[in-house]
């Protein structure tokens, strides 16, 4: 038993942990970017925490280093994504940063399909793709939903959904 909660507190520690992706890393991302979505350029510095919780940074990065240096970080700029497996899931923030180079894998929805969207439902619809696709509805991104078989699986977190009026 001792074990198992050693190993949970280390996993909870590696997921705090800020890395700023040297050129390499920042690369990969770039590479799955454009193929998923056709994004070509990122414009921001790229963090990462954990194993999968991507953030674009734009503010002083010598000043950055510095912070890290001294005390635990928790969170830095703008959630924009999460890597699972060989695959980038963009956030609501991330859809929006990137709205202008997104050419692949969107899904028009209609307005009851946003609506639904936008409470958090899955759509119950057959779209011949499988992976991420980007929602939007008019000219508003809406986040990354994934296409199976016969649904677009909803990632928007419990806090961000719409609620029903009384």
């Amino acid at each position: 038993m001792k074990i198992q909660k050693d190993f949970s507190l280390q996993n909870l520690k590696n997921q705090n942990k800020m890395k700023i992706l040297n050129h390499k890393e920042r690369k990969e991302i770039q590479d799955k970017l454009t193929e998923q979505f056709g994004i070509k350029k990122i414009p921001n510095v790229l963090v990462k925490f954990g194993e999968e919780k991507i953030f674009a940074f734009s503010g002083n990065l010598t000043l950055l280093q510095k912070l890290q240096k001294l005390t635990r970080i928790e969170g830095i700029g703008s959630y924009i994504a999460k890597e699972q497996r060989d695959e980038i899931r963009l956030s609501i923030e991330g859809s929006h940063l990137f709205k202008s180079q997104i050419t692949k894998n969107i899904f028009e929805l209609n307005a009851e399909q946003k609506n639904l969207w936008m409470h958090g439902s899955e759509l119950n619809i057959q779209t011949n793709k499988r992976g991420f696709l980007v929602m939007k509805y008019n000219d508003d991104f809406l986040g990354t939903g994934k296409a199976s078989e016969h649904k677009i699986g909803n990632f928007i977190p419990k806090i961000r959904r719409l609620k029903e009026r009384n």
